[in-house]
């Protein structure tokens, strides 16, 4: 009789246990957390530059009506500089934007007067403290009509504006279609009020308005 082969039995392989982690185990809430902060942060960084450049920088202003047309349309979106005046004062020609106790509402018109000055519109024309010259007015839209100034009550003569020290006298380049000082309750603009020198247009498209 054979003998049979005896069985061969096979155990199951036994795994070594796991090595134990060294040092603390991770924190995955502080994890995220950090994560998190680490975008959260130049948000917060450019938000905030955001906001002092708004505040202390530029003024945004968008133009609702036709009062500076040509130069600047009806909507029209622009930018101004509110530290053009920070060492300098307001000069003539300029672009200027302030705003009105009044109504609480910025404005955006061209400055023709100067603290201290004489002016009278006479058929359209600025005339300066007497000067037989008009100041230009190659940014006027239409024609130039009608007669603006101080109306003396003795003699019914217009005589010039007065602009007092620390104000100005501004104008709309849409002469027919701006509300200005000629038509303002207190006519002349006060420095304190006028907020920065437009710059450029952004909106339909760049237009520099400081060289107008």
């Amino acid at each position: 009789m054979r003998n049979r082969p005896s069985k061969i039995t096979y155990k199951p392989a036994v795994r070594p246990p796991a090595p134990k982690p060294e040092g603390p185990v991770p924190d995955l809430k502080y994890e995220l957390w950090q994560e998190i902060r680490s975008w959260v942060k130049p948000l917060i960084y450019v938000l905030l530059f955001f906001v002092f450049l708004n505040s202390f920088v530029i003024v945004h202003a968008s133009v609702p009506t036709p009062s500076m047309e040509d130069t600047i349309r009806t909507n029209d979106r622009i930018v101004a500089f509110r530290l053009s005046y920070l060492f300098n004062e307001p000069e003539r020609y300029d672009i200027v934007v302030f705003g009105r106790q009044e109504t609480g509402r910025l404005y955006v018109k061209r400055v023709l007067g100067l603290p201290g000055e004489n002016l009278i519109i006479l058929d359209g024309h600025v005339y300066i403290n007497g000067s037989e010259t008009p100041q230009r007015y190659d940014f006027v839209r239409g024609r130039l009509t009608g007669n603006y100034g101080i109306r003396n009550q003795d003699t019914g003569m217009l005589e010039p504006f007065v602009i007092p020290e620390g104000y100005y006298f501004v104008l709309g380049d849409n002469r027919s279609n701006s509300y200005d000082s000629r038509h303002l309750p207190d006519i002349y603009i006060a420095r304190g009020r006028i907020v920065g020198r437009a710059v450029f247009r952004y909106f339909p498209g760049f237009a520099n308005l400081a060289s107008n």
